[in-house]
């Protein structure tokens, strides 16, 4: 099955050269060109523009920032039939409702449309380890497993069109939680004089403790949040979609909010490109 990779973020290359590796033909594009050129150096082939990166293939993936820039990629000046034929597959983190929509619209265009979101990160990718949580025809599904088990040892589909979009914004919302709530503890523990391994040695031997804490210690006690391969601006991105989509469905967001309202703190500090877990300085500040 032919490929196309829209988007050459730090995922949506690391993606196009996991499919690579595993002998597809994929093809690649990406809006700016400085990304466009990066990804050309690593031996990705690029097309001079999506639809002809979608002309291309069988199957074209969407690792695109949002749910905006998929509508203008695929829909700004584009022909009504460009997609007649072809398989997209969404692998951001978007709104139900937005993956409802675009679904709608691919449908107009003669086009079959999946939402296949991924959590993990980059050694992830590149390993194949993606867990991913997809949400549309069971058929279409099946028909793009070949491709998803390139990139995820258990590809899963979670139900309908939007539902695997909502699993996607409940495991950030954890990211976000997890982080948070881990850095105000280490805060007070820092700040009380008491030792972080003895902290960090009951809590590993405790139901509280997540692996993802151990994996930012390091950061958090040097300071240091660079080499990001999940920036805190994307990370506010989500919590922002999540808090959106949750009030919609009559949930409480004061966790959110608040969460939300450190990151802007800590994008004003500056740190808005670094690791996620720079939130700690936002949210610390006042006990350093």
């Amino acid at each position: 099955m032919k490929t196309a990779v829209l988007g050459m973020g730090l995922m949506g290359s690391e993606i196009a050269l996991r499919l690579k590796r595993q002998g597809r033909e994929v093809t690649c594009w990406n809006r700016g060109a400085e990304r466009a050129e990066s990804a050309r150096q690593r031996g990705l082939h690029l097309a001079p523009t999506a639809a002809e990166a979608i002309a291309a293939a069988d199957l074209t993936l969407l690792v695109l920032s949002d749910a905006q820039a998929i509508l203008n990629t695929l829909f700004e000046g584009g022909d009504a039939d460009a997609l007649a034929g072809r398989i997209l597959v969404q692998m951001g983190t978007i709104a139900p409702r937005e993956s409802r929509s675009i679904a709608a619209h691919v449908a107009a265009q003669g086009g079959e449309y999946l939402e296949a979101p991924v959590l993990g990160s980059l050694p992830e990718a590149r390993e194949g380890a993606l867990i991913l949580m997809a949400g549309g025809d069971v058929d279409l599904f099946e028909r793009c497993l070949p491709v998803f088990r390139d990139l995820s040892r258990d590809p899963q589909r979670i139900g309908e069109v939007g539902q695997g979009a909502a699993l996607k914004l409940a495991m950030n919302q954890l990211i976000a939680g997890l982080t948070a709530t881990f850095a105000l503890s280490l805060g007070l523990v820092r700040h009380e004089g008491i030792a972080v391994e003895q902290f960090m040695s009951l809590l590993r031997g405790s139901a509280l403790h997540a692996k993802t804490f151990d994996k930012k210690l390091d950061k958090y006690l040097s300071h240091e949040y660079g080499a990001a391969n999940f920036p805190l601006k994307h990370l506010h991105k989500d919590v922002r979609l999540f808090r959106r989509v949750a009030d919609e469905a009559g949930l409480d967001t004061g966790l959110m909010a608040a969460i939300e309202a450190s990151c802007l703190r800590a994008e004003a500090l500056g740190l808005a490109d670094q690791d996620y877990s720079a939130i700690y300085e936002a949210l610390t500040v006042r006990a350093s």
